[in-house]
């Protein structure tokens, strides 16, 4: 089967994704664009304060092929966590969807909660400011199973990107913005 067959295959198993608005193949210029709004964007994490790593997005745009595709309110999205906070190396929070284990931290007395992020010890942030290392905010690729399924592809990959490339992605796209309109990358390799 030909890349663009194979592309266009893709494209469909996204657009059957449940809350997903559009998906559009993104070109080398894109690519570039989206490493310079990444560099950017890693150095205004938590306002100055810690220092983002989009690892997933890193891993996406070195695929073959590369897409963006918008979501809605509906979209489910990958197992958590999203996010995850180290700190000199060493793991000190992350997102979390499960309700009953935020409570259980927030009980401890340890934790910190603040919306879905636990820090696991408080200690942990309060060297954050003087000579300590930055925070390091670090979004993990994802999987993505639907997509997965495509027998003529592999590597399969999910990034979310940074404020900055979302807002280019939903440019380059020319998506009218809805209120909860969010955006993934995807890569992939061609077998």
């Amino acid at each position: 089967m030909e890349n663009k067959k194979i592309i266009e295959k893709v494209k469909n198993r996204v657009m059957e994704m449940k809350g997903v608005c559009g998906v559009f193949t993104l070109d080398a210029d894109d690519l570039e664009n989206i490493k310079e709004q990444e560099k950017k964007a890693e150095d205004m994490t938590l306002m100055g304060l810690g220092k983002g790593d989009n690892q997933g997005v890193k891993e996406v745009i070195n695929r073959d092929v590369v897409m963006v595709f918008t979501t809605n309110k509906e979209f489910e999205w990958p197992c958590s966590p999203q996010v995850i906070l180290m700190k000199e190396g060493e793991k000190i929070g992350e997102e979390m969807d499960d309700t009953e284990k935020l409570k259980e931290y927030e009980e401890t007395g340890d934790a910190l909660v603040i919306g879905n992020i636990v820090i696991y010890d408080k200690s942990s942030i309060s060297s954050l400011t003087g000579t300590s290392k930055p925070l390091v905010v670090v979004m993990p690729p994802k999987e993505c199973p639907t997509v997965e399924e495509v027998p003529e592809i592999n590597d399969v990959v999910l990034g979310s990107p940074s404020p900055p490339t979302d807002e280019y992605l939903k440019d380059r796209m020319e998506a009218v913005c809805e209120s909860g309109m969010g955006s993934f990358l995807l890569g992939f390799n061609i077998k």
